[in-house]
Formats: structure tokens, sequence, C-alpha cells
């Protein structure tokens, strides 16, 4: 027996109670309907996605060749395309997710309009973007089960019972197309109350894994930009607790927290770090401050002092009132924000890097591996930084080190096409191809997404259509450039009807009014045209 076939049974016995007031009702349609919407809330969803995430990041401990991906979307729409394409060209959805970038909110979703990444969009809009995915991915469930009881309906009417078979068993064995998100709160959006409301919010929606970062919330920059401002250890670990009690409060006993380090691009701090003794974690954050040393006598008004051991000691102290770093004290802070997010409930760590370089990243969770062995990273392979420029540069240098004349190139001018064909350019391609595999094995790149790539695709092709279009190719640009591909690539929007609901709505008009339904799926359809 299986769940569909349960709730057949299910459906006709609690008909069957009712006599003839519910004679009008099919158990199959019934059980049809409830195959199709399998989660019945954000909170199932999140329990749902919080097993998988916990499963993979064991099947990762075992196996580093078993990391996890996901890319970057902005709209329900996006990342239903993503996950039906997932299932037809690589024929599961095992190991890919969707990540919630803040930075594509703020650029996209604010009733703003555009928005800087500084956290100046409606927090709400977060768990509303959340929420919309989770409808779009089971929309696209309720879609293709519709397709195969459709095909089930043809199969048994033709007689074909070996058809009939393959297809229950499809749909038996059914692949949704909900997955886990891994969803940007950035700063939290204000104090460790407002952060964890906000968390509520997106754990409701369904989000199973929350990605919070230690920038102060209303000076927050986007992670590739200068001016970024860190927090004390102790303010960032309240946030993470908040976070913490609101998946328990809701009982996701097993989310999932991604702690997120700004520390090696950010060069400054809002405020010193409470400490009660040598060597505490507040000590620790505040050895890292640009100071010089200063007696008694030099106290100038309003100056600020630091005493260790026996010394009196002045951050330095710019016009914003923030307090700067000592340069060159990055990768250390990197290392002690990992260490102490993971003793503090963190599961998993997110460290902001500058260029994709596979040994920098390595080099520090080395160090983090050193106190927590099982360690591991959720990697940004970000659109900001320009990986073509990366990694040839990295190839030339590998070159240079090999004693290999490198004559032909000019390092400073490697973006060239003129390099497109050259064995530095292929090797720098290779490199970036076995990117993510080479720093999962290496640097404990448990998930790789890219933040934004839907932003750019998007783009990309609007541009492509646009400059046909409105040119010399005039429809031809579409037909050719866009629907021809969509039919012969097998993509499910050429029938946008469908896409959209149309014949779904169809079966369900029959369900609820029998042969008296006006359906839109007759001969004149032109969506026929497409079959």
């Amino acid at each position: 027996m299986t769940t569909y076939q349960n709730d057949i049974d299910a459906i006709r016995s609690l008909t069957q109670t009712h006599g003839s007031a519910w004679r009008a009702i099919d158990p199959e349609a019934a059980a049809r309907m409830r195959a199709q919407n399998r989660f019945r809330t954000g909170l199932e969803i999140a329990q749902y996605t919080a097993d998988i995430m916990r499963r993979d990041m064991d099947e990762y401990d075992a196996d580093s060749s078993v990391y996890t991906q996901s890319l970057g979307v902005w709209h329900g729409f996006i990342g239903q395309q993503k996950l039906i394409s997932i299932k037809k060209h690589l024929k599961s959805t095992n190991k890919r997710y969707l990540y919630l970038s803040g930075w594509m909110v703020a650029a996209l979703r604010s009733e703003f309009g555009p928005l800087p990444d500084q956290s100046m969009h409606e927090k709400t809009a977060v768990p509303a973007l959340i929420e919309e995915l989770y409808t779009f991915l089971r929309q696209a469930d309720a879609r293709e089960l519709d397709l195969l009881f459709t095909q089930l309906d043809a199969a048994r009417a033709g007689g074909d019972d070996t058809a009939v078979e393959f297809i229950q068993s499809q749909i038996d064995n059914y692949e949704t197309h909900v997955v886990p998100i891994i969803a940007d709160i950035d700063a939290g959006f204000g104090n460790p109350e407002a952060t964890y409301l906000l968390a509520k919010k997106m754990i409701e929606a369904g989000a199973c894994a929350i990605q919070i970062e230690n920038q102060v919330s209303d000076e927050k920059q986007c992670g590739h930009q200068d001016g970024k401002v860190t927090v004390p250890h102790e303010d960032f670990l309240a946030k993470i607790n908040a976070v913490r009690y609101a998946f328990l409060e809701l009982g996701i006993d097993n989310g999932i927290i991604v702690a997120r380090t700004d520390s090696l691009g950010a060069g400054l701090t809002q405020k010193l770090a409470v400490t009660n003794e040598p060597g505490d974690l507040g000590d620790q954050y505040n050895s890292f401050l640009d100071v010089e040393e200063i007696s008694e006598a030099e106290l100038g008004n309003g100056d600020v002092v630091i005493k260790r051991d026996g010394k009196l000691l002045r951050p330095k102290r710019l016009a914003s009132n923030l307090y700067q770093f000592r340069p060159g004290t990055g990768e250390a802070r990197v290392v002690l924000d990992c260490i102490t997010s993971l003793r503090n409930g963190a599961d998993l760590l997110w460290i902001e890097t500058e260029k994709p370089h596979v040994e920098q990243i390595a080099g520090m969770v080395d160090a983090i591996r050193e106190e927590i062995p099982n360690a591991k990273l959720v990697y940004n392979n970000s659109p900001s930084f320009n990986w073509t420029l990366n990694f040839r540069q990295q190839a030339y240098d590998q070159l240079v080190e090999q004693g290999a004349d490198v004559s032909a190139y000019d390092r400073a001018a490697l973006m060239s096409v003129d390099y497109d064909d050259t064995e530095l350019g292929r090797l720098a391609d290779e490199k970036i191809r076995t990117f993510q595999r080479d720093g999962s094995a290496r640097a404990g790149i448990f998930h790789h997404l890219i933040t934004l790539p839907t932003y750019h695709t998007a783009a990309l092709s609007t541009d492509d259509l646009a400059q046909g279009y409105f040119g010399d190719e005039g429809m031809l640009a579409y037909v050719k450039g866009v629907q021809r591909r969509e039919i012969r690539g097998g993509i499910a929007t050429v029938k946008h009807q469908n896409m959209a609901g149309s014949d779904l709505g169809d079966n369900h008009k029959e369900y609820f009014a029998g042969d008296a339904a006006l359906k839109a799926g007759g001969q004149h359809n032109t969506m026929n045209q497409f079959s």
C-alpha cells in the first residue's frame, strides 16, 4: 500500500459515512489533491528541510566529495524554474538548495525601489519571499503530479496495464521540488529581540537555515564593499541565541544557524568589548584594536583608554566615533570569530573573503579545525569577484612558480580575449571548473552558493532579447532566441498557460462540477500547438 492508495481508501470510507450528501466527492480526486499539497504549513517545510540539511551535513563529514550547492533567487518563479530544471536535467534535487540573498531582496523586492545592501529594506520582505518561494515550489509539485494523473487516466482508458503500473510507481515515489532554503537575515535588523521576531517569521514561512552576520545592524554594509563594522562577540552571540530560541519555540529543534564573519574585510568596530579578566573573550577582541601607549598625563578630554599589562592604551577613534583594528589582523579575527560562534550555538560558518582562493580559505579553516575538527563552511562564490581575472592571475603565478615561460602574458591585462584560448586561459578555466570540488576537499566547504546569479541572468537574457527585437531581427529575436529554444529544450514555460496552472484548474473544475465544468483546455486552446 502507498500513501496515495491509503488516502483513496480513507477518503472513500469517509464519504460512505456521510452517505448521499457526499456522493459527488470522488475519493481519488481528493487523494490527488492531498498528494499535490503535501506540505500544509511552513513549519512542516522547515522541519522536512532541516532533516535534509542535517543528513547532508553528516554525509559531508564522512565524505567531503558530497558537498551541497545552491543558486540565489529573488522571486518564487525563478526558484521554481531552477528546481524544475534540476529535476529535468539531473533527475534529483539531492544536495541542491535555494539561497535567499539579502542583497537581492534590497535590490529587487523593496517597496522603496532598488536599495543598496545596507538592511534598509523592509525586513518583512524576507519571510514574504521565503513564503513565496515555497508557494511556487509547491505549485511545481501540483503541476507535475497533475500531468502524471492525466497520463494515468489515459493509460487506464487505453487498457495499457504496463503504462498504468509505471506511472503509478512515479506517483508513489514522487520527489518534491521543496528543498532547503538558506535565508539571509543580514545582521538581524536590530537588537536580539528584533532578530528573534524576524527569525520566527522566517521559520514559520519555511526557513530551516538562517544566516546571520557579525556586522552592526545600523551600519550594515554589503560583504564586498568598504566601511564594514563588526560587533564584539557577546553582541553577536546574543543574536545567535535569539535565532536558536526562535527555532526551539517553533519546534524545529534541529534548525541550522549559519554564523557569518565579515572580519576579514572589516577594519572597524562600533564599540569596545566588555572584559572582566585578562584573556577573556572581550579582552581578545580588544587586543586587535589599533592603540597607542600613553601616560596618564597625556589623557585628553573624553579619551577612552584600555588598561592592559599595567599600561594605558588609547584606541584610535575616528571622527565617526568608530574604532579601528590594526592592519593585518583580519585572518586572526576570522578564526576567533568562527571558533567562538561554533562553541556558542552556530552550526555552520560563512567566511566572507575578498577573492576566491582555496588556499587562503583553507589556511583559516585549518586553524579553526585545530579547535573544532568538524567545522564546515557555507561559501559565497560571489559575482562580486572577477573570477576570470582572479584565476588567470592564480594560473600565471602557478606557471611562474613552475618555471614556465610567461613572457607571452601581461599579468596586468589578463582579462583580454586574446588569452581565452591559451595554456594560461585553459588552466584558469579548469581551476574555476573544479573550484567547488577543490574547496570542499581542501577547505571544509560544505555548501557552495552563488549569491546573485539570477539577478545577472535576468539582465543578460533581457539584454539579448531587447537588442534583437528592437533591432533588425524583430520577432525572430524572440522566436529563435527564446521560443524555439524552449520547444527544443523541453522547457516547461513554453506552455505558459499550463505552467501557470490552467490544466490544473481545469481538472479541479471537473472535480467540483463534473460534466458542467467550463474548461479552458479545449480544441481552440492555442497551447495545443505545443503538444
